[in-house]
């Protein structure tokens, strides 16, 4: 083990002096001012989408942003009832093939706005008669140059390597552009509360889990429909932070194969939104737990396992944003307990450019 991983060297710090900790602290306020600056922006897109009826939708997106892609497509299919399909950057940046996106919206998500593989898909994308809305922290970037429609973040400067505040915002922005597009109440109102429920998820104690993963090597982190993507985006931390192996499942494919390798004492961590997918969830948690797993849930009246504190009564598509905000104050915890320093992942630059 290199000195970068020796987790016998504790870190000069504690993990409430971590900017990882500070930053995604602050996405209640990042989202409060989201909400209220970018609503005339959301509006008047939701007005032009309703307006132009795209026949489909294509997002592009890397890393924490393609996990907030995940949270989109089934956001957006469940709400808008259109196919929503990844693109793979390198299509265009790489093969140089030309896509046939007439007719559709195409969204980009990035924090910085500048990996030049997004940059030239949403380029083709634009050139191909797609209609190109970029989500960006970075206004003045290559990526929002050339859209259609900016809808930023408002996060401000992210200095921590490992996003937080920036995924959040991506979330709440993906949630605010649906709820504008369909016109939904619900989901608008569900807004209204966000940043008030954001600050009360930042104040659910995970200190279970932390205790729970401290010697782990390998796990599952487990989730579904609108909360799968979160599940993403926390197997990424815990990689990035930690240094653990951790690998993202669909609560419906875990059982295809990978149940396979869970024994007792496997760790698990099982995310659920109160919502249809429940029923499914429960039952898999069930046969972790018969396998004597090691199960962690996160879930309002999920049981089973190491139960963790969440936000009640939430709206279940605002449900995953919660989750995940929980989770990044336990995984920047859990980071520091192993003797990491999660501002500074071995490796890793905060802006990765890719061709």
């Amino acid at each position: 083990m290199s000195e970068e991983y020796d987790m016998t060297a504790p870190i000069a710090l504690t993990a409430e002096e971590t900017l990882m900790h500070a930053e995604a602290e602050s996405a209640a306020n990042v989202v409060a001012k989201q909400i209220e600056a970018n609503a005339p922006i959301l509006r008047a897109l939701g007005e032009k989408l309703r307006a132009v009826k795209p026949r489909a939708v294509v997002t592009c997106a890397r890393g924490s942003s393609d996990h907030a892609a995940t949270y989109a497509k089934y956001v957006i299919e469940t709400k808008a009832g259109l196919l929503v399909s990844s693109a793979a950057p390198s299509i265009c940046s790489v093969y140089n093939a030309t896509q046939m996106l007439e007719g559709t919206l195409f969204i980009g998500i990035s924090q910085s706005g500048a990996s030049p593989d997004l940059v030239r898909t949403a380029t083709a994308a634009k050139d191909a008669g797609a209609l190109v809305v970029a989500l960006v922290n970075v206004e003045a970037s290559p990526l929002a140059a050339i859209a259609d429609v900016v809808v930023p973040l408002h996060a401000g400067p992210e200095k921590s390597v490992a996003a937080t505040k920036t995924y959040i915002a991506s979330l709440a922005a993906i949630l605010q552009l649906v709820a504008h597009w369909t016109e939904d109440a619900e989901l608008l109102t569900a807004l209204e509360t966000l940043p008030l429920n954001l600050s009360a998820a930042w104040a659910c104690d995970w200190g279970a889990a932390t205790r729970a993963l401290l010697e782990a090597n390998n796990f599952f982190v487990c989730g579904r429909g609108v909360g799968f993507g979160v599940a993403q985006e926390a197997a990424l931390k815990f990689k990035e932070t930690c240094g653990l192996h951790a690998e993202a499942y669909s609560s419906a494919e875990v059982k295809h194969g990978p149940m396979a390798i869970v024994n007792a004492g496997f760790p698990v961590l099982v995310f659920s939104q109160k919502d249809e997918t429940r029923g499914g969830v429960q039952e898999l948690v069930t046969d972790f737990s018969d396998r004597f797993a090691r199960v962690i849930t996160a879930g309002d009246g999920l049981k089973g396992g190491i139960e963790l504190p969440v936000v009640k009564d939430a709206n279940p598509f605002v449900e995953p944003i919660l989750m995940i905000q929980s989770f990044y104050r336990m995984a920047n915890a859990l980071s520091v307990a192993r003797g990491f320093h999660p501002d500074e992942p071995p490796h890793l630059n905060k802006v990765t450019e890719t061709v």
